[in-house]
């Protein structure tokens, strides 16, 4: 993935564009109710372009454009890796997700995926939810990820937790010989819908689970859950003695400061972006015998799942789909031993590999 810093109001947002190849990227605004958006498309070779819809409160308008770009790439690569016939897109709306929401802000944020003719297809992400999906979806059909009586697939968070399992355990097998947890100190970091079903998965395979997040009502659904669950505060997260670090909020936690401290063998979670610098922390975990499973190809069990609504949904086929994951991590694994490479680098490889063969045969969508 393109190692890039946020944009500054001294660059020129097409170089940043055109340095990480994507198509389009729209702005969204809207005085009445309050709407900023940015919708990025990075590309549509394999099909349309799918990818939430991220709320959250950015430092900057640059730190804003800047995920939109990348968690967009991210999904282009999610998605050649998986197998599936699409193109990859993420926007993110500038806003506290607890306080912003209304019917007419995501309506009118319909209106504006809408405007886009089906060439991107928008879902839940962080901090959106099925109902903001409902109500974009009364201005569009482009949306994905509704609730069941609507039609839908409902949350996508369980199939997203399951690949995510299965990279732990395809990372666990490369790193101890076998894929069994029991015993294996796990720290996830974030217990969102993601980080929740992950433990739940973990707690099952008798693995000793920590939980650190920012919000304590997320705390207390794990603890309530599971008493067992060990509960980390954010500023130690890093320092903990475990086996498996398995970042499951926000992007960017292995960094400079962060790699340093972490004790230890396997990163593999659900977030995106993990790696603030892609090429330079990449590296550095390398240096220290780190095992790293990309995100974007462990935490692709929601857009299965996703994509499998497109298709006619079941259940039980994106499981059996997401279970692939497993498969796909070793191969990874044994692409970068083979050619003495990252592990991100051998998945963005297969990914781009994909995309330039299909690009042989067809137009863009």
């Amino acid at each position: 993935m393109s190692a890039i810093s946020a944009p500054t109001v001294n660059d020129v947002l097409f170089d940043k564009i055109a340095a990480m190849g994507h198509e389009q990227v729209v702005f969204c605004h809207d005085e009445k109710t309050g709407l900023r958006a940015i919708i990025a498309i990075h590309n549509t070779v394999l099909g349309p372009a799918l990818g939430g819809t991220r709320m959250w409160q950015y430092a900057s308008d640059a730190d804003a454009i800047l995920d939109a770009l990348r968690l967009s790439e991210g999904m282009t690569y999610k998605a050649a890796v998986a197998g599936l016939n699409l193109g990859g897109g993420k926007a993110v709306i500038l806003g506290d997700p607890r306080k912003d929401k209304s019917e007419a802000f995501f309506r009118r944020y319909g209106k504006f995926v809408d405007s886009l003719g089906g060439k991107y297809i928008t879902a839940e992400d962080v901090g959106t939810s099925k109902m903001d999906m409902e109500y974009i979806a009364m201005e569009t059909e482009h949306v994905s990820g509704l609730p069941e009586h609507k039609g839908g697939s409902g949350d996508p968070s369980p199939v997203t937790a399951y690949g995510v399992f299965m990279g732990v355990k395809a990372s666990a097998k490369k790193v101890y010989g076998n894929d069994n947890l029991s015993g294996k100190k796990v720290m996830v970091q974030g217990a969102g819908n993601v980080g929740r079903y992950l433990i739940d998965n973990l707690m099952k395979e008798g693995a000793v689970v920590y939980v650190s997040d920012i919000f304590e009502d997320q705390i207390q659904k794990v603890t309530s859950a599971h008493p067992s669950v060990k509960v980390i505060a954010p500023a130690d997260v890093y320092s903990v003695d475990m086996d498996i670090y398995a970042p499951c909020a926000l992007g960017a936690t292995l960094n400079d400061e962060t790699i340093p401290q972490l004790r230890c063998a396997i990163v593999a979670g659900g977030a995106n972006n993990q790696l603030k610098d892609t090429d330079k922390h990449m590296r550095m975990l390398m240096d220290r015998g780190i095992l790293y499973a990309p995100d974007f190809v462990i935490n692709a069990g929601g857009l299965i799942n996703v994509y499998s609504e497109l298709e006619g949904y079941n259940r039980q086929n994106a499981l059996s789909k997401t279970e692939h994951i497993y498969d796909q991590t070793l191969a990874i694994f044994e692409a970068a031993q083979n050619e003495g490479i990252s592990t991100l680098e051998a998945s963005v490889r297969i990914a781009r590999r994909r995309i330039e063969a299909i690009a042989n045969i067809k137009t863009r969508w």
